[in-house]
């Protein structure tokens, strides 16, 4: 049995509050590793400020490979998942677009990790993506739809997308520029703040779920 969170109290005006430390890892690519910024400003360090600044004793692991696939994250699930850890963020599959992969092998590679996190015991927030039109409707329909899908199957936290923060899929890109880096791909430390005001719900949400396991 993990070690349990005591004392949640959750109300429509209040964070939960936490009596023990909960340690949540972080697995992902570029953008949890936090690519092209300093430390103190990439998403995994941004996100534990905020959850401390609303009372979590919560000690987040980063995780996040820059250019990891689903495959990548698939074939280090096991060995993130350390005794300590008690929650999971997955975070995968820009760079399954970005190569094109079918998603029935992404969908496998998610199953792997939603499996490693069901053995281990830990709570999970999968966090979904959608694909562009360019590989065709079939393909971005396979592809979005893995993500809720796995979520329902595993019993999983579900965020529907990592830039929900910034606007989510539907955004236009020209709205953004004033929170990317200069690859229009990944978001500078103004960017960052703002996806984890989107995130921080969601992973509270995760905390109190990993109270009970």
């Amino acid at each position: 049995m993990r070690k349990a969170i005591a004392g949640i109290v959750t109300s429509l005006w209040a964070f939960p509050a936490f009596s023990e430390d909960i340690v949540i890892a972080a697995l992902g690519d570029s953008l949890t590793q936090g690519y092209g910024l300093v430390r103190e400003e990439g998403f995994v360090p941004q996100l534990e400020t905020w959850l401390r600044a609303q009372g979590g004793e919560v000690t987040l692991i980063n995780a996040g490979v820059s250019g990891d696939t689903t495959a990548g994250g698939a074939s280090r699930a096991a060995w993130t998942l350390t005794p300590d850890v008690d929650a999971l963020i997955v975070a995968l599959g820009g760079n399954d677009l970005l190569r094109g992969i079918d998603p029935a092998v992404g969908r496998a590679n998610l199953e792997v990790i939603l499996q490693a996190a069901d053995a281990a015991e830990v709570k999970v927030l999968l966090v979904g993506m959608q694909a562009p039109g360019n590989y065709g409707p079939a393909y971005k329909e396979a592809f979005d739809a893995m993500y809720p899908d796995l979520a329902a199957q595993y019993g999983t936290l579900f965020m529907e997308s990592f830039f929900d923060g910034l606007g989510g899929a539907g955004v236009d890109p020209a709205d953004l520029q004033a929170f990317m880096q200069a690859d229009g791909i990944h978001p500078n430390a103004d960017g960052v703040a703002r996806i984890v005001e989107g995130f921080g719900p969601h992973v509270l949400a995760l905390i109190e779920a990993a109270g009970g396991s």
